[in-house]
């Protein structure tokens, strides 16, 4: 261990007449008091490990905020070029900065926040979008349009993805053949959220647009959310990459460089925000693209990288269960932070009690809602297959070689028929699952511990093999 050097022995003799540095008497008689010693000064060593990745995204924002400072308004694809990778530095940021602050916020509760701020650069955007469509309505397709794609980007790119490289990685270690994660028992509890906001989801497109009393009734369930994963057991966080260089800085090193890159990340989103959003559109215009392709995949894709990145760090090191479980909050959180949060910025902008959906969008609406529903559904059983993930990626794939309108329609039947399917063969694990989320908190264990299809031990792997 390493101590502070002791103070030489002269400094720390008292001097006679000294106070504070100055001389003084009292009625002819020298005062005399000791000198404190001096503190060690005490320096903060950042390796070039971690200052490399951070100094570089931090670049990366120069050029946008360069021109926001400047008044500059550069052509659409240079714009959406400098804010988009504005937006991407500072979500790397956001990631690392979250991930390490479960070093002083611990247990599920951090997840939870860890999933809202790793997605704060989609709700920047997409609330944007919503606030504009206030006073002009032909940006109400376009907060439609960013809320699904990053919904459906979310489950048919990031949940498969992350399980089949965890597999991948277990089959490794193991020598063995692994066919499936296994999720510990905590999980049921962000499924039965997830499970009921999917459910409650049916009602925008049934009803063609999304109203306040939904939005606060989301709203609301999230802030019920939050408050269940407050209550849950607390555990040790597993840090990786970036985030555990940042998590092993002393106490007051790591603090204040968590919350500098907190508050520098957040103002480079609030600033480039808008301005990407604007030139995602021109550029569309301009280059003729689809504007509404556009925003429904270039900007989700942009915002959720790092969430992606950081979840498949966790996979590759053999924290599946964790990685995964991070996806699924933030699954959560879209569905019930963001999408409540739509109505409400349309009002503040200056439109109604309700955000409309055209034809178009309440078609995108209900193949959002129909992915999400199969997707709890196929892990009621906290079990994620293999072959899941192929299907839950194939069909991701389907609706970029089938566009349009009946496409998307055939799509949500399969969608729905398959859920349906899986719910009806997880029959047993529904009620558990609706009723996680209002039971008291409980021990986590593998949900290979409970009865269920029996498994060769080489066939599935358990949460977080190390």
């Amino acid at each position: 261990m390493l101590r502070a050097p002791q103070p030489s022995g002269d400094r720390a003799q008292p001097r006679v007449g000294e106070t504070f540095g100055q001389l003084s008497c009292l009625a002819g008689c020298p005062l005399v008091f000791p000198v404190p010693a001096a503190r060690p000064f005490r320096r903060i060593f950042v390796s070039s490990k971690l200052a490399r990745p951070i100094g570089l995204c931090a670049a990366l924002t120069v050029p946008a905020l360069s021109l926001r400072l400047s008044g500059v308004h550069p052509s659409a694809p240079l714009g959406l070029l400098a804010f988009g990778a504005a937006i991407v530095a500072a979500s790397f940021l956001l990631a690392w900065a979250a991930e390490a602050a479960r070093v002083d916020i611990s247990g599920p509760l951090a997840i939870a926040i860890l999933a809202i701020i790793a997605v704060l650069p989609e709700y920047a955007v997409d609330l944007y979008f919503s606030y504009t469509a206030g006073h002009k309505p032909d940006y109400v397709q376009y907060a439609a349009a960013n809320m699904t794609g990053s919904n459906r980007l979310l489950l048919g790119l990031g949940w498969p993805v992350v399980v089949l490289t965890a597999l991948w990685v277990a089959s490794r270690r193991s020598g063995r053949g692994v066919r499936e994660l296994v999720l510990e028992s905590g999980y049921r509890m962000e499924l039965g959220f997830l499970l009921i906001a999917s459910i409650v989801g049916f009602v925008a497109p049934i009803t063609g647009e999304v109203n306040l009393i939904l939005g606060f009734a989301l709203l609301g369930f999230f802030v019920f959310y939050l408050w269940k994963a407050s209550q849950a057991e607390a555990s040790e966080p597993d840090l990786v990459g970036q985030a555990a260089r940042i998590g092993g800085l002393p106490d007051r090193g790591r603090r204040r460089l968590v919350i500098a890159m907190f508050v520098f990340a957040a103002a480079v989103i609030v600033a480039s925000a808008e301005p990407f959003a604007n030139s995602l559109i021109t550029t569309g215009t301009q280059l003729g693209i689809n504007k509404f392709l556009l925003v429904q995949w270039v900007a989700p894709l942009a915002s959720e990288a790092p969430e992606f990145i950081v979840a498949i760090l966790f996979a590759v090191h053999g924290k599946g269960s964790d990685a995964i479980g991070t996806l699924i909050s933030s699954k959560v959180n879209q569905w019930t932070l963001l999408v409540g949060s739509l109505p409400l910025a349309y009002l503040i902008g200056g439109g109604g009690t309700a955000l409309p959906l055209d034809g178009r969008q309440t078609e995108e609406f209900l193949l959002t809602a129909a992915q999400a529903l199969l997707g709890v559904a196929a892990l009621l059983t906290l079990r994620f297959p293999r072959g899941l993930a192929f299907t839950l990626l194939g069909l991701f794939a389907v609706q970029y070689v089938l566009p349009g309108e009946h496409a998307r329609l055939i799509l949500s039947a399969v969608y729905g028929a398959i859920a349906i399917a899986a719910l009806v063969r997880h029959r047993r694990c529904i009620w558990p699952a609706l009723a996680a989320p209002f039971r008291g908190p409980v021990a986590e264990s593998p949900a290979s511990e409970r009865p269920a299809t029996p498994l060769r031990p080489a066939e599935r792997v358990p949460a977080g093999i190390e």
